[in-house]
This record gives structure tokens, sequence and C-alpha cells, in this order.
């Protein structure tokens, strides 16, 4: 059976068919490297909803030096939001055990978002979600990772940081953990990429 198209144009309108497939294909490949990694929990704003920002807490910059790994850092602030730290990162996850906080906040500087969350408190819910953000960015310079409080006495259930910024939520809010990666991920200071 024939569509009444000889041969040749039938050929063509299949060249530009399958042209037209590898250029899609292309298109979505490029996007999701500019994407940072297969973002699954929607593109960010430029900025956060300043509603929730607005109970952001900011903190001086405590350094950015490199100390050898294993030194004992004493950090301004629980969960550290800057200061000194190892020369190795965290590479985005979410995580069950703490990570060396000395590669934590060279990952806070590299434009990482980290969520902290009680293991004891934690709900199904948070954890899938904090599953999905740490899938969606996994760049160098704009990662999110997960990890249990590292230390003892949370004083709320979750806390996100970012390079000098804090925000405690008494109660897991997806629409907080958007508006804070949407003011702060990707914009460390070694490489802001946002």
């Amino acid at each position: 059976m024939t569509d009444g198209r000889n041969p040749a144009t039938r050929r063509s309108l299949s060249r530009r068919r399958a042209l037209g497939v590898v250029g899609a294909a292309g298109v979505g490949a490029l996007a999701g490297c500019l994407g940072g990694g297969g973002d699954t929990v929607g593109s960010l704003p430029d900025r956060g909803d300043q509603q929730v920002i607005a109970d952001v807490e900011s903190f001086p910059n405590e350094g950015n030096q490199h100390v050898q790994r294993g030194t004992d850092v004493d950090y301004g602030t629980r969960p550290p939001t800057s200061g000194p730290h190892y020369s190795g990162t965290v590479s985005a996850g979410f995580y069950e055990e703490p990570q060396p906080m000395g590669d934590v906040v060279h990952t806070l500087e590299h434009g990482a978002v980290v969520a902290y969350y009680d293991p004891e408190a934690i709900t199904e819910d948070a954890r899938s979600n904090l599953r999905t953000w740490a899938r969606s960015f996994t760049g160098t310079w704009r990662s999110f990772l997960a990890m249990p409080y590292p230390y003892d006495d949370p004083e709320t259930p979750y806390t996100l940081t970012a390079w000098r910024h804090l925000l405690r939520l008494a109660e897991y809010d997806e629409a907080a953990v958007r508006a804070f990666c949407a003011e702060y991920l990707g914009r460390g200071p070694e490489n802001p990429v946002r």
C-alpha cells in the first residue's frame, strides 16, 4: 500500500521525520544537562517566596580556609553555615548517616543546599520528597543533599542550610524547601552558577 507520493518524496519525508526525532532527543538531552541533572521537582524560580525567606537566619562568614582532614572545627552555628573546611565535598544524595562536617561545609561553599532531618521525626512523605530533591540537583555547583542532624537534640525536625543561611522548620514543608532552594541553590561563593 502506498500513500500516493512518489518514492523520492516518501524517502525525503522519512528522512525529515528521523532528523526531527534525533533533533528532539538532542534538545531534551541538552535541556537535562543545563537543568542541573534531571530536575523532577520542577524548575526553580529565580528567587524564593519572600514570606518564607523572611524567616531565614543569616550569619557572618566564618571563613572558607581549607584545613587538614580530621581537624576539629568549632562552628558558630549548628548546623554550620560557613567556616574552615576540608578539601573534599559530599555528593548530592539522601544519607542515612551524618557526613563529615568539614566536607559538608565545603559543599555549601560550592552552592549546595543541605537539608538536615531528625531521624526520630522524619515522615515518609518528607523522606520521599527529600530523595526527589537530592536526585534532581546533582551538579558540582548546585547540589542538594539530605542527612540526619549530626548533633544531639535538634532544635527542629528539619533544618535547611546554604552558605551563611539557615531555616528551621517545625514540620516538613515542600514549599519552604522550594523557596529556600530558589533563593540559595547554586549561589555559593566559590562559583555561583545562578
